[in-house]
């Protein structure tokens, strides 16, 4: 195994967690990129959003180097949850292209600065607000990795398409018939299980 520069690896696994996301949007219409599918809300172009707000706050104000890109749905006051839904106003293109300009500015941010470096995070409280590079990174890793999951989900339930990309999907090959006969195995066993306890 070849040694790396731990900031390659870092962005290697950030990198690849952005690509999910977005990819999770890819042929979608307008109202499926958009639709809530859950009790809470949770939808495509809203967690692509949230992550851009992540990465311009934990990986641009966090370390003195603010974006410029207005997000008034973070500000103080906003509506809560308004950083996790765009609204009709806001363009698919608008959300993406953000997304895009928070990934350079926090790769500026990555390529610029030790990992050693340590900056404040404006939204925790005073006297517990300190957070090496290193751990900004992995927080926002860790962050885009969770929603990428969410978005897998989402779209499942959307088109039914899984996976990290078109051609890395992650999961058993079957057709239809396939997957519906092992989803009423899993249903029986849980059913099973339930009355066994």
């Amino acid at each position: 195994m070849n040694a790396t520069d731990p900031k390659t690896d870092l962005h290697f696994y950030l990198q690849s967690a952005r690509d999910a996301l977005l990819w999770k949007l890819e042929g979608l219409s307008e109202y499926d990129a958009r639709r809530p599918l859950t009790p809470t809300g949770t939808n495509l172009l809203g967690l692509v959003k949230h992550a851009a707000s992540v990465e311009l706050g934990y990986l641009g104000d966090t370390f003195g180097r603010p974006s410029g890109e207005p997000l008034p749905w973070v500000e103080d006051g906003a509506e809560p949850n308004a950083d996790m839904w765009a609204t009709a106003d806001e363009s698919r293109a608008f959300i993406v292209d953000l997304y895009r300009r928070a990934w350079a500015h926090a790769d500026t941010t990555i390529d610029a600065l030790p990992l050693d470096t340590v900056g404040r995070v404006p939204w925790w409280p005073s006297g517990r607000d300190e957070v090496t590079l290193h751990h900004a990174v992995v927080r926002v890793i860790a962050d885009t990795h969770r929603h990428a999951g969410h978005a897998d989900i989402v779209r499942e339930l959307v088109d039914g398409a899984v996976g990290m990309s078109k051609d890395n999907t992650s999961v058993p090959p079957g057709d239809a018939a396939w997957w519906e006969n092992h989803r009423s195995r899993l249903e029986r066993a849980a059913k099973e299980a339930d009355r066994s306890t």
